[in-house]
């Protein structure tokens, strides 16, 4: 079956850089009417919405990542990105995509880790 992957993750220092792919596979687009999104949870805590954007490029994001965090697709609408500037150690989580109006099914995410 067709699941979403999530890639980049990884071991940075404090205000270091990070950009995390999400794609489908099998290859396909992952957009339709509804928007994408990345999420993120943390150890001992909720699962949390960190940036989303639609089909036709909206963004929006969460006021912790706001001014850091980049999120994009490309234009076949096959690969979404978050480009994550400026981490900080509370940036440590799992993060997943997946649709911004979400069901009960997660891939198994990319671990980042903001650590000095």
């Amino acid at each position: 079956q067709v699941q979403l992957v999530e890639s980049g993750g990884g071991l940075v220092q404090p205000g270091g850089s990070l950009r995390l792919s999400c794609a489908a596979s099998p290859s396909r687009s992952i957009f339709s009417i509804t928007a994408m999104a990345w999420f993120r949870q943390a150890p001992g805590k909720q699962r949390e919405l960190v940036a989303s954007i639609t089909r036709l490029g909206s963004t929006d994001y969460s006021d912790s990542v706001k001014g850091r965090f980049t999120v994009s697709k490309n234009r076949a609408g096959t690969t979404m990105y978050l480009q994550m500037n400026d981490l900080k150690p509370e940036d440590t989580a799992v993060y997943y995509c997946n649709r911004l109006s979400h069901g009960d099914s997660w891939g198994q995410g990319t671990q980042v880790t903001v650590s000095s």
